[in-house]
C-alpha cells in the first residue's frame, strides 16, 4: 500500500490525532497534537521518554543503527511514536530530537534491506520470533512514512507482503526455519506447551498485509488463513462445537485446535502460564494497530475472539493489586511490567472492557517507580531474556496509540472501582490435576495450592500485592522446598452460588506425610501439616527500595511478642550477596561452606571464597578448593583463585541439592577468625561454615544467616500487611527476607493467615479427639483436615466466648464454654464450614444442622427450654422446646446451603461471540430467578458439570418463563464432542428428564421461535 492518506489517519486518530500523524507528509506544515489523550497515555508517553536512554545506549555509532542482536532493532517503533507527537522532551529522553530521528531512519532503512524477503541476509521471514519484530518494524515504517526514501518503501512494501505469501504458502505446516516451535497444524496442543502462541503467531505475520495491502490479488486468501489461525488460537473442542456463531464468516464450530485445558487454562513451559494465557489479546493488540493505523476495518475475530471471555475470567482470577497477573509456577517473566501492559490496553481501549481498564490503570502506576529501580530505565526487569526490552518498548508505543484511537472513538474507557473490580474477579477453581492449580482469589487475598512438579507450594500474597510475598517460580511457600513429589491430591472448592461461600481445601501426601490448605473468602488461610520437612512453613518477603509502590520503601518491619525488629532491604539487585561472616578463632586446615538452603532455582554458585585471619592475606587464595560437583568451566579451583570474573558453581543436576559444599584445604594448620563469600546470582539461602583438622571430622564455626527475629510467642506481623498465628514447638524467625513459621525439625505445624495484622491473637487451632485430624476456628469459619489415610470420627471442642454459640452443619452440643463438635472425615477429606446459625441456650442443648435453613435442636431436659436461633444473615427466632425431644426448626427464606445442583455456577456453552438471537446460557445455572436464557433460532445450550468426575446418574429439570414452552431435547455427552439423546423434556413450564450413564456435559436442544419462553433454570440432581 502505499503513502497513508488522511482519511486512513483521521481513522485511526481524529482530526487532532491525524496531524501528529501528518507531520511529514509531502506539503503539510508541522501541526500541533493536544497531548497524550489521557492520563495512562501520558505516563506511556514519559515512560517511552525515558526509555529512551536505555535504547540509544543500545545504538551501534560504528555501524551506524541499532543492532539486530536480539531484536534491539524494534526500539525504532517506539521512536517513531515520540517523533510523530508534539512536545518531545530531550531532556528525559536524554538525545535530542533529530539525533533520535537520525538514527531511526537509519536503522528502518538498513533493516528493511537486509531482511530475507528483501534480498537480504540479516533476519526476517522466520515466524518465531523475527514476525513479531518484523510486525513493530513495519509500523514504525508507516508512522514514518513520509521521510524514508523511495527504496525503502518499496523493501517495506514487499516485507509486508511477501511475510503474507510465505505464511499462506506452509498452509497448515510448520515454518522449515522455526525449528520446534510449530503449531501443530491445525489440531493445536494443550499439555506442556500450548500452541496458542504459535497460531497467534501465524495470524499475526499475516496481518500486515491485510491492513497495509488490501486490494492485492491475494488477500482474499491472506484473510482466509488469518481466520482460520485466529479462530482456533483458543480452541476447545467442547466449547467451539457448541457455538454455530459465523465468526468472518466462517462458523466456531468448524474449529478444529485443542489449545486449552478444559477449565480454560493455559500451559506453557510445562507449567501455567499467564503470559500465554495473555498472548491472545498481546497479538490482538499488534494486529488491531496494524488495521486501525491504516484505517482498514478490523477483521471480527479481534473484538469476537471464541472463548476469549473466558480466558479473560481465569486472568481476572490471577489478577495482582498491580493489574498483572499472579504467577505461581512461571520461573520467570514475573514482574515484566513494560510487556505486560499491550493485552490490558487492547481489552480496555479496543474492547472497551472496564475492568481491563481498571487492571491497566493500575499497572501504569507502577511503571515510573519500576522503571527507575536498578537498572534504571528498563521497563522489563528481574528476569525474562534480553529482546523482552525492545519488545516492551514497542507494545507500550502500540498501547499508546489504542489510547489515541481511543480518544476519538467514543472518548476515554472510564474504568471500574476497586470494589467493582474486586467483586467481578473473586472466585475460586480446581483447574485439575494436569494443570496443578487450585486458586480462590477474595477481595481481599489470593491463595493457591500448587501441585505441578517442580512448583509444588501453599502460595498466599494478601491483598493480592505481588510485591509482599515470593511466589514465582520454585520459590519456596509454606513448604521449603517447591521440588517435593506430590503422592495424592484432593481438591474441594467451595462457590457462593452453591454454598453460600467461597473456598477452597488443598490436601496433599508427599513421602514423608501430609499437608493441607484451606482458604476462606475473608482472604484468611489456614496451613496444617504433619511436619514434612525441617523449616516448614516458609514465606520470603520482597524487600526492595522502590519508592512509589506500596510497601517497597527500602525495609520491613516484623513484629512478634519480643518485640519488633527491621531488615533492611539489601543495596545490590536480589540475588548477588558478600557475606561477612565472623566467627571465635579457630585453629584448623579445612574450612567448607556447607549448604542448607540453595536458591531456589540455580543452587549455589560462588565467585570467591575467602579465609582471613583479623587484617591477614587470605588464606584460601594459596589452598586446593574441592566441591561436591561443579558445573564445566565453573570448577572449584575459581572460587579462591583471586579472580573476580571466575566463579564455582555447582553441576546442573545438583542445583535442587541442599547439602553441596565447597572446601579449601589451607596446606596446614593455621589461625583464622572469618571468613569472606562473594555470590553470583545463585546464593546460599542459607549454609554453615565448618572446619576440619584433617578433612574428616568438621566442627560448626558459624552459621549463616543469623536471624533478626526468633520468637517463641505464636504469632508475627509482617510490616503490618499480614499476620501469622502459629501453632508449632519450633520457634518462628524472620532471616533476611525469609519467615519460617516453624524453625526446626519437621514437626507437627498449624498456622493461620490473615490479611492484615493479627497481633497477639491467640490460635484458633482445635483440640479433636482424632489425632490425624487438625481443625481451627479461623475468621468463624471451622476448617477441618483429616492428614492420613484412613477415616476418622471424634469430637472437637469448639470454644466460644459469651452467651450465644455458633452453630456448623453436623451435630455438635452446646456446653458452658462453647460446643463439642462431632466429625467424620474421609481420608485426606478437608472440609470448610461456615456458620450456618448462632443459638442463645443451655448447656447439654443438642444442634443437628441440616443445611443453611434447617436446624434439630434438642433440649437436655428435664424441663422445656426457651432457646432462640438466628440463621446466617436472618431475623432471629425465639423456639421453645420440649425435653430431650428433636425440633425441626426451618428458616424458608433463607436459602438452604449447600445446593445439591451439580449444574449451579456451571460453564456453559456457546461461550461468547454468541450466536445472534441468543443470551448467555449462564443465566440457566446461576441461582437467580430473574435472569433466563434466551435460545435463539434453534438454540442450544451445553452445561459442563464438572471436570472432577463423571456423573453416572443426573436429573434434568428444566423451568421456563411464562410463554409457549419450545420443544427441548436433553443430551449428554462424556467428553464434550459426541453427544447421544437422553431424552425429550414435557411442554410445561417445568420438566424433568432422567439421564442414566456417565454424563459431564449436559445439553439442551430446542426448537425455539419468537415469543417463545425462555429458560430460566437448568437443574442437574444426582
Amino acid at each position: 500500500m502505499g503513502e497513508l492518506d488522511r482519511r486512513h489517519a483521521l481513522a485511526l486518530f481524529g482530526a487532532a490525532g491525524a496531524a501528529a500523524l501528518l507531520v511529514n507528509l509531502p506539503g503539510r506544515a508541522e501541526a500541533a497534537t493536544a497531548g497524550p489523550p489521557d492520563p495512562v497515555a501520558a505516563t506511556y508517553r514519559r515512560v517511552l521518554l525515558r526509555h529512551t536512554r536505555w535504547a540509544e545506549q543500545q545504538f551501534d555509532a560504528k555501524a551506524g543503527i541499532y543492532p539486530a542482536r536480539d531484536f534491539t532493532f524494534a526500539v525504532v517503533l517506539g521512536n517513531a511514536v515520540l517523533l510523530t507527537r508534539d512536545g518531545y522532551d530531550p531532556g528525559a529522553a536524554g538525545v535530542d530530537r533529530e539525533t533520535l530521528k537520525a538514527h531511526t531512519l537509519a536503522t528502518i532503512r538498513h533493516f528493511a534491506a537486509s531482511n530475507l524477503l528483501t534480498g537480504g541476509t540479516e533476519w526476517g521471514r522466520k515466524l518465531f520470533f523475527d514476525t513479531t519484530f518484523q510486525s513493530y518494524f513495519l509500523l514504525a515504517a508507516r508512522l514514518l512514512w513520509t521521510d524514508l526514501d523511495a527504496a525503502t518503501r518499496a523493501n517495506v512494501d514487499r516485507i509486508t507482503t511477501g511475510q503474507a505469501a510465505y505464511t499462506t504458502a506452509l498452509g497448515e505446516k510448520d515454518d522449515p526455519t522455526s525449528g520446534g516451535w510449530t503449531p501443530n497444524g491445525l489440531k493445536g496442543g494443550y499439555v506442556g506447551d500450548t500452541k496458542l502462541e504459535e497460531m497467534g503467531v501465524y495470524a499475526q505475520s499475516l496481518a500486515p498485509a491485510l491492513a497495509w495491502a488490501p486490494a492485492d490479488p491475494r488477500a482474499d486468501q491472506w484473510r482466509a488463513a488469518f481466520g482460520t489461525w485466529s479462530r482456533n488460537e483458543a480452541g476447545l473442542p467442547a466449547a467451539d462445537l457448541a457455538n454455530p456463531r459465523l465468526v468472518d464468516g466462517r462458523p466456531v464450530n468448524a474449529n478444529t485446535a485443542t489449545n486449552l485445558y478444559d477449565t480454560f487454562l493455559v500451559e506453557n513451559h510445562g507449567s501455567f502460564g499467564p503470559h500465554y494465557q495473555e498472548e491472545l489479546w498481546r497479538t490482538s493488540g499488534r494486529n488491531a494497530m496494524h488495521f486501525l493505523a491504516a484505517g482498514t476495518p478490523l477483521p471480527e475475530v479481534l473484538t469476537a475472539q471464541p472463548n476469549g471471555e473466558l480466558l479473560w475470567r481465569t486472568m481476572l482470577l490471577m489478577t495482582s493489586d498491580a493489574g498483572e497477573p499472579l504467577m505461581p509456577m512461571v520461573a520467570d517473566r514475573e514482574h515484566l511490567y513494560g510487556r505486560d501492559v499491550i493485552p490490558l490496553a487492547f481489552r480496555a481501549q479496543v474492547l472497551g472492557d472496564r475492568y481491563a481498564a481498571y487492571a491497566e490503570a493500575q499497572l501504569a502506576a507502577r511503571l515510573e517507580p519500576y522503571q527507575a529501580y536498578a537498572p534504571a530505565d528498563r521497563i522489563t526487569k528481574f528476569s525474562g531474556e534480553p529482546k523482552y526490552e525492545p519488545e516492551a518498548r514497542a507494545e507500550l508505543a502500540i498501547s499508546y496509540l489504542l489510547h489515541e484511537w481511543r480518544a476519538s472513538h467514543g472518548g476515554p474507557v472510564t474504568a471500574v472501582r476497586k470494589d467493582e473490580f474486586d467483586t467481578l474477579a473473586a472466585g475460586v477453581a480446581d483447574f485439575g490435576a494436569g494443570p496443578g492449580l487450585l486458586a480462590h482469589r477474595s477481595p481481599a487475598a489470593w491463595a493457591g495450592t500448587v501441585t505441578k512438579p517442580g512448583f509444588v507450594k501453599f502460595a498466599w500474597q494478601p491483598r493480592h500485592d505481588d510485591w509482599l510475598f515470593v511466589l514465582g517460580g520454585a520459590s519456596p511457600a509454606m513448604l521449603p522446598a517447591t521440588n517435593v513429589a506430590v503422592r495424592e491430591r484432593h481438591a474441594t472448592t467451595y462457590e457462593e452460588v452453591r454454598d453460600g461461600f467461597d473456598g477452597t481445601v488443598g490436601v496433599l501426601r508427599f513421602d514423608t506425610g501430609y499437608a493441607a490448605f484451606a482458604t476462606l473468602p475473608t482472604g484468611a488461610a489456614v496451613y496444617a501439616s504433619t511436619g514434612v520437612a525441617d523449616g516448614e512453613g516458609v514465606l520470603n518477603v520482597y524487600n526492595l527500595a522502590m519508592p512509589g509502590v506500596p510497601g517497597l520503601d527500602g525495609d520491613r518491619a516484623y513484629t512478634a511478642a519480643e518485640g519488633t525488629v527491621t531488615v533492611q532491604a539489601q543495596a545490590a539487585p536480589a540475588g548477588a550477596r558478600i557475606d561477612d561472616v565472623p566467627f571465635g578463632r579457630v585453629t584448623a586446615r579445612y574450612v567448607r561452606m556447607l549448604g542448607v538452603t540453595p536458591d531456589p532455582q540455580y543452587g549455589y554458585s560462588l565467585w570467591a571464597f575467602e579465609v582471613r585471619d583479623g587484617d591477614g592475606p587470605d588464606l584460601a587464595r594459596t589452598g586446593t578448593a574441592t566441591a561436591s560437583s561443579a558445573s564445566a568451566g565453573k570448577e572449584a579451583k575459581y572460587a579462591n583463585d583471586g579472580d573476580p570474573a571466575t566463579r564455582w558453581a555447582v553441576s546442573t543436576s545438583d542445583r535442587t541439592r541442599a547439602d553441596s559444599w565447597l572446601a579449601v584445604d589451607l596446606g596446614a594448620l593455621v589461625s583464622f577468625d572469618h571468613a569472606r563469600l562473594s555470590w553470583e546470582a545463585a546464593a546460599g539461602r542459607k549454609y554453615r561454615l565448618e572446619t576440619s583438622p584433617d578433612g574428616v571430622t568438621w566442627t560448626a564455626v558459624a552459621t549463616y544467616p543469623v536471624p533478626a527475629l526468633r520468637s517463641t510467642g505464636g504469632w508475627l506481623d509482617v510490616d503490618g500487611r499480614a499476620g501469622l498465628v502459629v501453632d508449632s514447638p519450633n520457634p518462628l524467625t524472620v532471616t533476611g527476607d525469609r519467615v519460617t513459621l516453624s524453625d526446626g525439625p519437621a514437626a507437627p505445624l498449624l498456622a493461620e493467615l490473615y490479611p492484615a495484622p493479627a497481633g497477639a491473637k491467640p490460635s484458633g487451632r482445635v483440640a479433636t479427639t482424632a489425632p490425624a485430624v487438625r481443625a481451627s476456628v479461623t475468621d468463624g469459619f471451622l476448617v477441618l483436615v483429616n492428614l492420613s489415610a484412613a477415616a476418622a470420627a471424634g469430637t472437637a471442642a469448639l470454644p466460644q466466648r459469651g452467651t450465644t454459640r455458633r452453630l456448623y452443619r453436623g451435630e455438635q452440643v452446646l456446653t458452658a464454654t462453647g460446643t463439642t463438635f462431632t466429625l467424620d472425615l474421609a481420608p485426606a477429606e478437608g472440609r470448610v464450614e461456615p456458620p450456618r446459625f448462632t443459638v442463645r441456650g443451655p448447656a447439654g442443648l443438642k444442634a443437628v444442622v441440616r443445611d443453611a435453613s434447617r436446624v434439630e435442636l434438642t433440649a437436655p431436659g428435664p424441663l422445656p427450654s426457651v432457646v432462640t436461633v438466628t440463621p446466617d444473615g436472618g431475623r432471629p427466632r425465639p423456639v421453645v422446646l420440649p425435653p430431650r425431644r428433636p425440633v425441626p426448626v426451618v428458616f424458608g427464606e433463607v436459602r438452604p446451603y449447600p445446593l445439591a445442583d451439580l449444574a449451579l455456577g456451571a460453564r456453559t456453552f456457546p461461550a461468547e461471540p454468541l450466536p445472534p438471537g441468543m443470551s448467555s446460557p449462564a443465566a440457566a445455572v446461576d441461582d437467580d430467578p430473574a435472569t433466563a436464557w434466551r435460545p435463539g433460532p434453534a438454540g442450544r445450550l451445553v452445561v459442563d458439570l464438572g471436570a472432577a468426575a463423571l456423573v453416572s446418574t443426573v436429573a434434568v429439570e428444566l423451568a421456563w418463563t411464562p410463554g409457549r414452552v419450545p420443544p427441548a431435547t436433553v443430551e449428554t455427552s462424556t467428553d464434550g464432542v459426541t453427544y447421544t439423546t437422553a431424552g425429550t423434556a414435557g411442554r410445561g413450564r417445568t420438566s424433568t428428564v432422567k439421564v442414566t450413564g456417565p454424563a459431564r456435559y449436559v445439553a439442551v436442544r430446542t426448537d425455539w421461535r419468537s415469543g417463545d419462553a425462555s429458560l430460566t433454570r437448568l437443574s442437574g440432581w444426582t
